[in-house]
């Protein structure tokens, strides 16, 4: 009897499941079945069948789905997943439902109902690999689909994707509704300076595990600085770079709202016991790649591919950039990673709920864990003089005496560091030393000119010291190089007292 022929057909695959389903289902199993049975009985389903797809086979809370052309599975995931976000608005934080979907364009084997093969097998991957809320697309979708519907695409590169023999370029989408179009066209950007503008967005991980993203935030300050002494660069502050941490952006609304010409942006991805990490220079007026460079480290030190990694990338920005520099801003590995653990999720506190009189009990107590752990975290001693001498101003704090030792250990620990001069500089002038904070304030901007809480606090210095004009400019400096920061509205009311005098 003659073989049977193996049937095969191209086809665009969308493959979808829950973020976190485990933990909502351990939470409350009836509730979650009850809400994903609703949301596909109203939502997903009838999406799907007039999109003119096909469920191929449900699992627990994977759906695989099967249609004619990749416009139509892209068109399909961005009205679910824009749908989904307006739905979870409404929902209690415990019950919110997210999706993350993955869509390729390949040859699948058919057998009955069912599909197979490497076409199936790449949309799995990129669903695997998405945040919660996200679409990651092939090559080959982005091929078909570019233009031919209201969504941006944002380039990740050409990455290894477990399994599949060759790499596959991923694209991250967004839908971009008229109303957005229109909103992003009439915003008056921020005037170009006359310089090379640049600003330097989070690095994406595609993993949850806290090292390597804590690698991936060390990378992006580091080339923060690095580009930043560099007197032909304007460089955007880290607080305003960082607010685009976890969200999809299209890098002409960056350039916009930022006032940049270019974007670095990247990636680090685990590759075993090695590191992939990705970055690429960008025109935000085009949204054009100018350049891409990709660097394969083994993952033994995470420190030494830190400065690795970070001198490769700005020395092929600014060749000009000696080695001295660059040995200059390297920063002190931390001991503990526990300690650093603390010190992030106290400036988190401080960046998202606010300086008030809890935040700052709450992140002085983070600090002095990390300092526990690390007694020469010098940046962890700076930060925790600056929460405590503010907390002294507002009446939070009756002593300061922890605030000045803090302070003055942290300069001991780092007498060069531009956040260490900065923080405990802005602390020491809160307290009353105005003429040493205003020293070591100058100090931390000739460090690192993208200081934006030196330049701000040096303005308020300055103003205290009755140099009035040199603060207001100070201000404005420190105001226009981090444009998002969460503290602008403190920084525009001492400008406006400023301005009045």
């Amino acid at each position: 009897m003659a073989d049977e022929r193996v049937q095969r057909r191209l086809a665009a695959i969308l493959a979808a499941d829950v973020v976190g389903y485990s933990r909502l289902i351990e939470a409350d199993e009836e509730g979650t079945r009850a809400r994903l049975r609703l949301l596909h009985a109203e939502l997903i389903d009838p999406r799907i069948e007039a999109d003119g797809g096909r469920i191929v086979k449900m699992m627990g809370d994977g759906i695989l789905v099967e249609f004619p052309s990749a416009v139509d599975a892209v068109r399909n995931a961005l009205a679910v997943q824009n749908e989904m976000r307006r739905h979870n608005e409404s929902a209690a934080e415990n019950n919110k439902i997210e999706f993350r979907v993955g869509i390729n364009v390949g040859d699948v084997i058919v057998e009955g109902d069912d599909i197979h093969g490497d076409g199936v097998n790449v949309a799995a991957r990129l669903e695997g690999m998405c945040k919660p809320g996200e679409i990651l697309v092939s090559g080959t979708v982005y091929d078909h689909a570019a233009g031919k519907l209201a969504a941006s695409f944002e380039d990740l590169g050409e990455q290894t994707v477990k399994n599949i023999a060759k790499p596959v370029r991923i694209y991250r989408m967004r839908r971009q509704s008229a109303a957005t179009a229109t909103a992003a066209a009439t915003v008056e950007p921020l005037p170009l300076p006359d310089k090379p503008s640049i600003a330097v967005l989070p690095f994406d991980t595609m993993t949850d595990d806290r090292e390597i993203e804590y690698l991936a935030d060390g990378l992006v300050e580091d080339v923060i600085t690095l580009l930043a002494r560099l007197p032909g660069f304007f460089v955007i502050a880290r607080n305003s770079s960082f607010t685009y941490k976890g969200q999809q952006h299209d890098i002409r609304d960056v350039g916009r709202e930022l006032g940049v010409r270019y974007v670095i942006e990247g990636s680090v991805r685990p590759m075993g016991k090695s590191l992939r990490i990705t970055v690429q220079l960008v025109d935000a007026a085009t949204g054009n790649h100018l350049w891409a460079e990709r660097f394969d480290r083994a993952a033994d030190d995470i420190y030494e591919i830190q400065d690795d990694v970070t001198t490769g990338i700005v020395t092929r920005l600014e060749p000009e950039l000696t080695r001295a520099e660059l040995e200059q801003i390297k920063r002190r590995p931390v001991a503990d990673l526990d300690a650093w653990a603390y010190f992030q999720e106290a400036n988190g506190i401080l960046s998202l709920k606010g300086w008030h009189e809890e935040t700052f009990a709450e992140a002085a107590d983070l600090y002095r864990k990390a300092n526990a752990l690390d007694p020469n975290f010098a940046a962890s001693h700076a930060r925790l003089s600056l929460v405590q001498a503010l907390g002294h101003m507002v009446g939070y704090v009756s002593q300061p005496d922890e605030a000045f030792a803090e302070a003055e250990l942290a300069l001991q620990l780092d007498s060069r560091g531009s956040d260490v001069l900065g923080f405990a500089g802005c602390a020491l002038s809160d307290l009353g030393h105005v003429t040493r904070g205003i020293e070591l304030l100058e100090r931390a901007i000739e460090s690192d000119p993208s200081n934006a809480q030196a330049w701000a606090a040096l303005g308020a210095a300055y103003m205290v010291s009755k140099r009035l004009d040199e603060g207001v400019e100070k201000l404005a400096h420190g105001i226009r190089i981090s444009p998002r920061d969460n503290r602008r509205a403190v920084w525009r009311g001492l400008l406006a007292m400023g301005l009045g005098r």
